[in-house]
């Protein structure tokens, strides 16, 4: 039996973060992940690299490409004719980023001596001696044992009460991914996150796409003023979104879907969709995991139960990620890892959820961080606002992506930056000057007199900065 230091069961971005810094630290570290490619080999990487953000980010730009061509490249003097979709190329591309990046996390785990197990991993019982022992089944058949484990085995789409996902007609994350050839009507299921960014790339590609959303507001975890102005610009681009609705018989056909509804008003209706995308949550990875017999808690929703520091409540055995309590992101799951890694060692790293970024890659994208106004009005914090719009950026003129626009909290007092919400172009990319903002407890003004190049699109931000103390300089 291979005796280790560490064991990581799950190779997602928590998994196998967590494993490499456990190796840079000098323990004898392995892990056991089961995903397959299509050949049947090793894809490491979990939901996040093999059917979620890598590879829906690859649709994403495909999309916004062709979207460009067909609207938007005229504007610059380009003239595109007959311009058309290879739906097949399109996923032969996604598929290729995602096994590069499978290969990379298998380059790494090689250069950081990390030993690699493919396969499904479970306890085979209590720790003997305070050594925990873990069956692996699968393409490889073996036991391994170690004094630490961290469990990063992640999440599962959440499906609809008796409404099983065939990734045919009934679609998950990972069916919406491989669709082969543009829908004419797509129906989505949720307003989230997943639902948004597949409903779309569907729409760029030229699908009618319907989103129904079960709560009265639209982006209910996201800024009041960012959510109105998403809502207003998703609508313009052609996505029908209904919100309030009360989701009824969901019936599939030979090739087509039907979902009855109860709108927000009371009026009972029905739809036919080509393909329907549930996207309503998703729940923790932890079937066949056999946690209970190595005293391992769950939670009644089946999540492990850890202490602030990733602990569980059996002696040495760690749990990140989507698994555990927090926001479902990979980059949590990261931070996480790279803690727990670093607790083994003695070291005491600090993980800030309300330091950890957000964000919707739709188009315009949509990232935030800290607080909303909502939150900081339910609790009676004394704030500012600033806020400045892109149509007032150069570079956004530039660009010619104006839609949007940055905003910046911060306490009435102090002038502590209490969170950062953008809505336009790259606000993914924009976010990280907030989160470091935050991170150091800045204030409006400091990044009101940090200097920005221009032109570019972080000016916008410097420029929400000045406006919490009511000086913009260019709107």
């Amino acid at each position: 039996m291979d005796q280790f230091d560490v064991v990581v069961i799950g190779g997602g971005p928590g998994g196998y973060v967590a494993a490499i810094r456990a190796a840079q630290l000098g323990f004898r570290t392995a892990c056991i992940d089961e995903w397959k490619n299509a050949k049947g080999g090793p894809a490491p990487g979990g939901t996040c690299t093999n059917v979620g953000c890598i590879p829906s980010k690859a649709l994403l730009q495909s999309s916004e490409h062709y979207d460009h061509a067909l609207h938007h490249f005229g504007d610059h003097g380009i003239t595109v004719k007959g311009a058309s979709m290879d739906v097949a190329k399109m996923i032969a591309r996604k598929d290729a980023v995602v096994k590069q990046n499978n290969d990379g996390i298998l380059y790494l785990f090689k250069k950081n001596k990390v030993t690699f197990f493919h396969g499904r991993g479970a306890f085979a019982g209590a720790a003997k001696d305070g050594v925990h022992e873990i069956a692996i089944s699968g393409p490889t058949t073996a036991t391994v044992a170690a004094k630490h484990v961290i469990i990063a085995t992640g999440s599962n789409a959440r499906a609809l009460p008796g409404v099983a996902f065939d990734e045919k007609l009934v679609l998950s994350n990972e069916g919406a991914l491989a669709i082969g050839e543009t829908p004419k009507t797509l129906g989505v299921i949720g307003a989230g996150v997943i639902g948004l960014e597949m409903g779309s790339v569907w729409r760029r590609l030229g699908a009618e796409v319907t989103v129904l959303e079960g709560l009265p507001n639209f982006l209910g975890a996201v800024d009041e003023q960012v959510a109105k102005e998403a809502a207003k610009l998703f609508k313009k681009q052609g996505l029908a979104i209904h919100l309030g609705v009360k989701v009824g018989a969901v019936k599939t056909g030979k090739n087509a879907v039907t979902v009855a509804f109860t709108t927000a008003d009371g009026k009972a209706e029905s739809a036919t969709f080509d393909k329907l995308i549930v996207s309503i949550g998703r729940v923790p990875n932890t079937t066949g995991l056999n946690a209970e017999a190595a005293g391992v808690k769950l939670d009644p929703r089946g999540f492990i139960v850890v202490d602030d520091d990733c602990r569980t409540s059996a002696a040495n055995v760690w749990a990140v990620g989507d698994v555990v309590r927090g926001p479902m992101l990979a980059h949590k799951a990261e931070e996480e890892g790279v803690a727990v890694a670093e607790r083994m060692a003695g070291q005491h790293p600090h993980v800030d959820f309300n330091c950890i970024p957000w964000v919707i890659y739709t188009s315009p994208e949509i990232a935030w961080v800290g607080q909303t106004e909502q939150q900081l009005k339910a609790a009676g914090v004394a704030y500012k606002a600033g806020s400045f719009p892109f149509l007032a950026n150069g570079r956004a003129r530039a660009l010619g992506n104006t839609e949007g626009f940055v905003k910046i909290l911060a306490d009435a007092k102090t002038d502590r930056v209490l969170g950062m919400h953008v809505i336009g172009p790259m606000a993914s990319e924009l976010i990280a000057e907030g989160v470091m903002a935050m991170e150091f407890g800045a204030s409006s003004e400091d990044i009101a007199r940090i200097c920005h190049a221009h032109p570019t699109l972080s000016e916008a931000t410097k420029e929400a900065a000045l406006a919490v103390d009511k000086r913009t300089l260019n709107f």
